[in-house]
């Protein structure tokens, strides 16, 4: 045991890869970008000792930011459209929403209007609400156009997708504006008209998943998964080229360790994450999801030097890290409730054993995630290889044959949905479980 950890606190290979994903540049959903970031890690995989890396391709309505813009008073503020927005003019009053907590949007005549919200919520609030959530509850009152105003100060607008499943492209235009743009907003122009303006191209894309295995043939899995796609306004640096460039050290050592694989490890790179989980959608969707032992989906991994890893109510997940974390005596920590958010969702709502693994964070929200200031400086190696270490050992104990993580029905996961008060807000979003 003591060479692999060597050999992994040595090892650039992961942050070689992280590197090289952040210096494609545009890395949005169904671009030129995304593809070479898929051919590049499918490639890495490959160079580690994984087997069979392949690409598996599928349709993505594509979306190509054009300029957007707000007018108020005699002045343009500044803002970026979010991805899928509509591309649309409108001009109607503005109403700042503050946080645009459910009770919020019931409050206030919001007909016609452009509805502004913050990014974060009031820490006594029990949920997190996310921008989707927000968004739709502005369509259904009848707003026109919707405004995203950041919580973290520094200037930095942000972004994020609107739009669901059924309906790729939003009903209302949106746009991100920064803390201060929208402090000003809400500051000199709360009730009198502004003008909102997105343009963006509409067009059909492709995009495209990389698989990739270890260890024996067995029909049972361990999925070992990340995105590659990022926001094409930064580098999404910890969104999420740091949970691909993870994926890439973990096969890299479990290359190493294969003969201590009891069960299949299969590799997933997801493509469209950040435009509604489509990778994940259509993988879950298409695979035998009874053979999969659990998902280690890595998302938001690195940014803090403390593993967190939401286990979604499997209380064997929860006791798998556990072990490790007191094996290596080193912090893991462990939530045991639901989180709706990022690639393990098409599979866990479906009853399939999924761990979240991101970094603790005392912060609402994606901190510099989903900004211009996502960048790879504000990472280190140091820490891509303690959590590799720990990483690697928990795909390790999960693949023993002795590991069973019972599934879950469908009911089981919504019933835990309405438990922690999210089921509301997934039924606005069309996130809810279909098949519970």
């Amino acid at each position: 045991m003591t060479n692999w950890i060597g050999d992994v606190f040595r090892s650039d290979v992961g942050w070689d890869h992280l590197e090289e994903l952040v210096d494609i540049g545009n890395r949005m959903a169904g671009s030129d970008g995304e593809r070479e970031a898929a051919e590049l890690t499918r490639d890495a995989l490959e160079s580690a000792g994984a087997r069979n890396a392949r690409l598996d391709s599928f349709d993505v309505q594509g979306w190509t930011r054009g300029e957007s813009s707000i007018a108020a008073g005699d002045r343009t503020q500044e803002c970026i459209a979010l991805p899928r927005s509509p591309s649309e003019r409108v001009a109607a009053p503005l109403v700042d929403l503050g946080y645009g907590l459910p009770a919020e949007f019931e409050e206030r005549d919001l007909e016609g209007a452009i509805v502004m919200v913050r990014s974060d919520i009031p820490a006594y609030h029990g949920r997190y609400i996310h921008r989707r959530e927000k968004y739709y509850r502005a369509v259904e009152n009848g707003a026109v156009g919707f405004v995203y105003r950041n919580h973290v100060e520094g200037c930095l607008p942000p972004t994020g997708s609107v739009g669901t499943d059924e309906q790729p492209i939003g009903e209302i235009p949106a746009v991100g504006v920064s803390s201060e743009v929208g402090a000003r907003l809400a500051r000199r122009f709360d009730g009198d008209e502004i003008e909102l303006a997105v343009e963006a191209a509409i067009h059909a894309a492709r995009s495209q998943n990389v698989h990739a295995e270890l260890g024996p043939d067995t029909d049972e899995r361990v999925l070992v998964t990340s995105h590659v796609d990022a926001h094409d306004i930064a580098e999404g640096a910890s969104d999420n080229g740091a949970g691909t460039a993870m994926l890439v050290e973990i096969a890299t050592a479990l290359a190493d360790r294969e003969a201590a694989l009891e069960t299949r490890v299969e590799f997933v790179a997801y493509g469209a994450e950040e435009v509604g989980l489509v990778g994940s959608s259509h993988h879950a969707e298409s695979t035998d999801r009874e053979t999969i032992v659990a998902i280690v989906n890595n998302d938001g991994v690195v940014s803090d030097r403390t593993l967190s890893l939401t286990t979604h109510g499997f209380d064997e997940l929860e006791a798998a890290a556990n072990d490790v974390a007191e094996r290596y005596d080193h912090p893991i920590e462990t939530i045991p409730k639901l989180g709706p958010h990022s690639d393990h969702w098409p599979f866990v709502r479906r009853g399939v054993p999924g761990y979240h693994v991101k970094s603790t964070s005392d912060d609402v929200g994606r901190g510099w995630g989903h900004t211009f200031a996502d960048t790879l400086e504000k990472l280190e190696p140091r820490t891509l290889r303690e959590q590799a270490i720990l990483l690697t050992d928990l795909v390790v104990t999960l693949t023993r044959e002795d590991a069973t993580v019972e599934h879950r029905d469908p009911e089981g996961i919504a019933t835990g949905l309405e438990e922690q008060g999210l089921a509301e807000g997934m039924r606005v979003t069309g996130d809810w479980p279909d098949d519970a």
